[in-house]
Order: structure tokens, then C-alpha cells, then sequence
């Protein structure tokens, strides 16, 4: 037999074996893997909110800090933007990703959804869904499950081609289909029971050989595995006995919306839900997330949600150690992972050890590990257990491998906290500028009605930006002419951000926020005799992401725009001729790019405009020496988007001030989003990150657009220590 016909032999019996051995089935106890039970940990790392090249490094931290399992959503509107265009690269090349994970030895929890929520624009959605004929979405509604199932079975047909699920030999041991439906499904009743129903058995039947969950949904059908998301999970069970304990979404931190303080959640009390969890009889536990990322470009979706995901994670925005978290999580994963063998082999026996002290032991044949409770949130305690005492601090748990002794409890932080610092490596730009002018009506104008229309509907979400412009046509003997107080403008906004222009200039603008993102600009203005120029400048800050039937929601003008103070009394200007323009005038001509900054004059040196609203700033740098991650300290500017050679690194906005409370933060009791707070009277967002791979060693190209107006001299390339 020769070499290549002997290698071909082991390939062929290597194959067979996999074939046998590689399976994913589950019980009441665990996920069994290879015809093993397994106490999983997991974490969401989601591709497109980091690059290619931190992905290595990210994987490389997550195992590191114990975990077994990546979970990540698929992102539909990422990989199909137009009806039947596929786009699977870049940030987007999910392929690649998961056979990262594969490289480094772990596992994938692949969410495919298809819708998301994550604070992503839309929930993930694609905008061109909306205007699908006959549409609903997420309902018992023929047009939405004909183009889920296609996009559904699209990524499964993928993951099949390149062999990436746990039956042939790949990484990915369950999938998701929809995504905290429950809810939803209450709300609307029989139609929604109908469609959980289809959603199931359409996964199931695309045959992956591996469970599918559904997150959220105490009616998941038979073999979908129901499973908790939530700060704490340690009451849930799942619908029927023979599912297993498992926790799809333990929140790290929380997300940072433009205008409120910056959330934190203390290690401890996350270590506690985990451990309170377990001892519970949970056998899957996922962060959400691990690492949260960045919102490049437009994908931050649920309005007002900021530019930075990073959800006081254990792995940075930047993807740094987030320490004591990080390190205190992967000092708890090894202790769990010590009381692996009776954990999967054995149900809790529960004892109570005196007030607000608890027991649970799992015991088996040559195997015992116990975890030791102390619910109290204010209050140590000295539990006493088989022979030994066992010192409690308040809101903890102490692990047992072998029931004697204590290897870690989740209050006791034995890793240092490392300050991050911002240290500046680039200022004093030499800054280039450009005025756009506002938009005004003319006869030329090709949209235009007599009436004002609902600001997606006519952008289709290719810009945050739409011009809303009509005339106002003033006459001599107007009162307010001769010396009398100006007229109000009033005008009636669904949201998100309104500037007013009057014959070009500037008004005033307003803006709402994720609590009311409704808006009502009314104010004195300054007319004059004849015809006048009205520009309404609507901006969205993200399409919604929840909700029910968040794809009719409204965005921009809706009205009633009126001018009160007229001889008339109140002019209702809602159904006069309005025209509209999409977008800005920068964005037609693509200044933030190589080629279409050099289609317009810019101003130098000391004519370079500060402190002027819709003005394009351009500069160039050299990368600084290192591997640090880098970001932009944007702290002297108002509102708008920056990008790096020709890539939008996100919206800014660091002209809004973090509101809200900003306490003392004890780690001990239930934790909400509104508990341990940073940052009040701070911008909500202020460092914005620039991925060191969009990079070039020289002649980087940085642009600014600044919706407000801002001092550019003041923005400094910092790097993140």
C-alpha cells in the first residue's frame, strides 16, 4: 500500500469515526456532547461589532477565561442588504468566524433568528422587508415567514456547505430560531401561537442534527429547548422535564443610550447569579455578552443607542481584560468546572443551614460538590456544614468540589482592578473644512406633496438625514413687521433630532431621547416680508429594534407645523406643498472618501469654520507606533459621524450629557439597569473606537461631519492602556 492510498484509509476511518462520535442531543441534566453530559459555559461575542482581526484574539481571551461555548447572533440585514445580494465579508464573514472558534476548541451557539433585537438597527431586520407587499412581521403572516424561512435556510445551507455543525464534525452544537418571542406572542394572541409554532417545526425540519432553543418562550414545541434570559435565572425551569436548565442571555452590564449615565454591574453580584444558578441545576450559562463591541457606521438600532456596545463586559470594547471581572469569572468557571462530574450526574439536595443560608449538595458515586449560600444582602455569616464552618460575606456563594473545601466564592475578588487609561498620541490636526448649506425648496424639487410624510418611507433608511422644506410667504402689513413680537413656529416631530432653518440660518434645534424620542420644536422666529424659506432638518438616531410591530413605528415631521401670531391667527402650514431631499449634500457627493473630498473646496488654516452647524471637517495622521487600540477623544464636538479611510467608525454625539443617578454602587441585592451608574453630567459617549486595522502606516484619511457645531481643534487620537 502506498503513503498517499495509506493516508486516504485513516482520512476515510478518521471520517467514519467522526460520523459516529460527532452528536448533540440533550437530556433533563445537560447538552450531551459526544455522548457526554456537559456543564457549558458560554459567551456573545458578536462578529460584526469587531473586526476580522480582533477575532483571534478575542476567541483566544474568551477560552482563556474559561469559557466553552461562543454564542452570536446572525445579523440578516448585514448579510442580505438588498433582496436576494448576499454579503458574507468583511465584518460580516460569518464562515471565517466560526471556523475561528472551531481553530481555537470551542463550541458556537449560532442565533440565527433571524430577528435579533441586540440593539441593533432595526433588530436586524432589513429595512426593504418593510415594504414587502402584505407584510407583518414576527406574526402568523405568509409574506414575513416565506422570506425568514428563505433567509433562515440560507445560513443553515452555509453552515451545511462548510460542514460547521457539531453532526459533520463542525463547532456549532445548537441554534436559536426567533428570539424572546414570549412576549410578543402574548400580546397577539392565536396569531402569534400559530407562527411559534411554524418557527419551530421550519427549524427543525432544516435537519442540522443539532437542538434548536428558542430564548424567552415558555411554549417552545417539542424538541425546542425553552430557555431564560434575564440578570437572574436561577427560578426558571424549563416546559417539560426532560429539557435541561439553560440560560441564553445573563447580562453582563447594560447598553449605553446617548443622554444616560454610563450602567456597571458589580463582578460579584454576576458571579453570584452564575453560581446561584448552577447550584440550582443550570448547566448552560451564556454572557451577554462577553464582549459587546462597537456600533460602527449605522448598525446601532432602538434609538439613541450609542456608538460604544461595550455593556461593561468581561472583554473591553477594545477588547481588553475588563478586570476584576474578567479575571474573577474565569476563577469561578474553573470552580464550577471542579464540580463538573457530580453536577451532571446528580439533582441538588437542598438544605437549609439557618437564616437566608442555604445548601445544595450533588452527590453520586465518588463524587460530592456543594455550594454554600448566603442570601443576605446586608449581613456576613458563619455557615456551618459537615465538619468545617464556612465564612460567608453578604449576596455569595461559596463552591465545594469535594464538599470540604472552599476553592472561591463569588464576593471574594482575588484579582486586582486595572485602571484604563486614555492617553493622548495625536493632537492639533490640521483641520480642512466645508459648509454645507441647508436645503431649500425649489421648483426642481422631485419629491414633493401637499402634505408631510413619515421620514422612513421616504429615506429608506439609506441616511439618517431628510430635508423637509415649504415656503412661507409673508405679507407687508403683517403686525409682527411693524414692531410687534415674531411669530411661533411650532412644529410636531415623531423624532429622533430636528433642526429648524429659516432662509439658511439656524433657528434652533431640539431632540428627544430613548425614553420619548417624540420631539416639538416651538419658538419665536425671525420672518421677513415675502417669501420665506422653511428647511426642517429630520434626523434618526437608529430605526427601532422591539417592540410590537416596531416596523410601523414613525420616525420625523409628522406635524402639525403651524406659525402662530400672524394677522390670521394660526397658520397651519401642515398641508401646504412640502418637497423633501434624502440625505446631505456631503453624503450625495462621498466626502467622507478618498475621491469625493476632492469634488469641493475646502477651508485651511485660520479660516477653518468652529462652532457652525452642517460643516465637514477632514484631516490626515500617521498610525502611532504599537499595538494599543486606539479611539478618538471627540469631547469638543456636538453631534454627527466620523470615519477613518472611507469607514464610519459610528455616530458621535458627545453634546449629550449623561442624565440620571450616579450612587454609591453596593454589589449586594438584585441588580437593575438603573443600579451602579457612571459618568452623570459627563457626554454619554465621549472615546470612540478606531480599529487599528483600518489603519494605514501614513496618510489616513479622518472626516468629521458635524450636524451642531463643534471645535475640531479640540479632538485628540488617544490610545486605550
Amino acid at each position: 500500500m502506498g503513503k498517499r492510498e495509506f493516508h486516504g484509509v485513516v482520512l476515510m476511518l478518521f471520517l467514519w469515526v467522526c460520523g459516529v462520535t460527532a452528536s448533540v442531543t440533550y437530556d433533563h441534566k445537560a447538552i450531551i456532547v459526544d455522548g457526554k453530559r456537559r456543564i457549558l459555559i458560554s459567551g456573545s461575542i458578536h462578529y460584526p461589532r469587531s473586526t476580522p482581526q480582533m477575532w483571534p484574539d478575542l476567541i483566544q481571551k474568551a477560552k482563556d477565561g474559561g469559557l466553552d461555548v461562543i454564542q452570536t447572533y446572525v445579523f440578516w440585514n448585514g448579510h442580505e442588504p438588498s433582496p436576494g445580494k448576499y454579503y458574507f465579508e468583511d465584518r460580516f464573514d460569518l464562515v471565517k468566524y466560526v471556523k475561528l472558534v472551531q481553530q481555537a476548541g470551542l463550541y458556537v451557539h449560532l442565533r440565527i433568528g433571524p430577528y435579533v433585537c441586540a440593539e441593533w438597527n432595526f433588530g436586524g431586520f432589513p429595512v426593504w422587508l418593510k415594504y414587502v407587499p402584505g407584510i407583518a412581521f414576527r406574526t402568523d403572516n405568509e409574506p414575513f415567514k416565506a422570506a425568514m424561512q428563505k433567509f433562515t435556510a440560507k445560513i443553515v445551507s452555509l453552515m451545511k456547505e462548510e460542514r460547521l455543525f457539531q453532526s459533520q464534525g463542525g463547532p456549532i452544537i445548537m441554534s436559536q430560531i426567533e428570539n424572546e418571542y414570549g412576549p410578543v406572542e402574548w400580546e397577539i394572541g392565536a396569531p402569534g401561537k400559530a407562527y411559534t409554532k411554524w418557527a419551530a417545526q421550519m427549524a427543525v425540519g432544516l435537519d442540522t442534527g443539532v437542538p434548536w432553543v428558542m430564548c424567552k418562550q415558555e411554549d417552545a414545541p417539542d424538541p425546542v429547548i425553552d430557555t431564560c434570559n434575564g440578570f437572574y435565572c436561577e427560578n426558571f425551569k424549563p416546559n417539560k422535564n426532560n429539557k435541561p436548565k439553560m440560560w441564553t442571555e445573563n447580562w453582563t452590564g447594560w447598553y449605553t443610550d446617548f443622554g444616560a449615565a454610563n450602567p456597571r454591574r458589580p463582578a460579584e453580584d454576576l458571579a453570584y447569579s452564575v453560581a446561584r444558578f448552577i447550584q440550582n441545576g443550570g448547566s448552560f450559562v451564556n454572557y451577554y455578552m462577553y464582549h459587546g463591541g462597537t456600533n460602527f457606521g449605522r448598525t446601532s438600532g432602538g434609538l439613541f443607542i450609542a456608538t460604544s456596545y461595550d455593556y461593561d463586559a468581561p472583554l473591553d470594547e477594545y477588547g481588553l481584560q475588563n478586570e476584576p471581572k474578567w479575571g474573577h469569572l474565569r476563577d469561578l468557571h474553573k470552580a464550577i468546572k471542579q464540580c463538573e462530574p457530580a453536577l451532571v450526574s446528580a439533582d441538588p439536595k437542598v438544605t437549609s443551614l439557618g437564616y437566608n443560608l442555604e445548601a445544595h449538595v450533588f452527590t453520586a458515586p465518588g463524587v460530592c460538590a456543594a455550594f454554600i449560600a448566603n442570601y443576605d444582602t446586608k449581613s456576613s455569616a458563619k455557615a456551618t456544614f459537615g465538619n468545617g464552618q464556612y465564612d460567608l460575606p453578604p449576596w455569595s456563594i461559596s463552591i465545594l468540589p469535594d464538599c470540604k473545601t472552599a476553592v472561591y466564592n463569588t464576593a471574594k475578588v482575588g484579582v486586582n482592578s486595572w485602571l484604563k487609561k486614555m492617553t493622548p498620541v495625536h493632537s492639533g490636526f490640521a483641520w480642512q473644512s466645508y459648509n454645507e448649506e441647508p436645503a431649500s425648496s425649489s421648483q426642481d424639487d422631485s419629491i414633493a406633496a401637499d402634505a408631510l410624510w413619515e421620514q422612513v418611507n421616504v429615506t429608506r433608511d439609506s441616511s439618517d438625514y431628510l430635508w423637509y422644506m415649504t415656503d412661507v410667504n409673508i405679507n407687508a402689513n403683517e403686525g409682527f413687521i411693524k414692531g410687534g413680537q415674531s411669530p411661533v413656529l411650532t412644529v410636531m416631530s415623531a423624532g429622533h433630532v430636528l433642526h429648524v432653518f429659516i432662509n439658511g440660518q439656524l433657528s434652533g434645534t431640539v431632540y428627544g431621547g430613548l425614553g420619548n424620542p417624540k420631539l416639538t420644536f416651538s419658538d419665536n422666529v425671525k420672518l421677513r416680508v415675502g417669501n420665506n424659506k422653511l428647511s426642517l432638518l429630520s434626523v434618526a438616531v437608529g430605526l427601532p429594534n422591539v417592540g410590537l410591530h416596531f416596523e410601523t413605528w414613525n420616525a420625523g415631521v409628522l406635524g402639525p407645523v403651524t406659525l402662530k401670531g400672524l394677522n390670521e391667527g394660526t397658520r397651519d402650514l401642515s398641508k401646504q406643498k412640502w418637497s423633501y431631499k434624502v440625505g446631505l449634500k456631503g453624503e450625495a457627493l462621498s466626502l467622507h472618501t478618498v475621491s469625493g473630498s476632492s469634488s469641493v473646496e475646502w477651508t485651511r488654516g485660520s479660516l477653518v469654520a468652529k462652532k457652525q452647524p452642517l460643516t465637514w471637517y477632514k484631516t490626515t495622521f500617521s498610525a502611532p507606533a504599537g499595538n494599543d487600540p486606539l479611539a478618538l477623544d471627540m469631547s469638543s464636538m456636538g453631534k454627527g459621524e466620523v470615519w477613518i479611510n472611507g469607514q464610519s467608525i459610528g455616530r458621535h454625539w458627545p453634546g449629550y450629557i449623561a442624565h440620571g443617578s450616579c450612587n454609591q454602587c453596593n454589589y449586594a441585592g438584585y441588580y437593575t439597569d438603573k443600579k451602579c451608574r457612571t459618568n452623570c453630567g459627563q457626554p454619554s459617549q465621549r472615546w470612540y473606537h478606531v480599529p487599528r486595522s483600518w489603519l494605514n502606516s501614513g496618510g489616513n484619511i479622518l472626516v468629521v461631519f458635524e450636524e451642531w457645531g463643534g471645535d475640531p481643534n479640540g479632538i485628540a487620537l488617544v490610545k486605550r492602556t
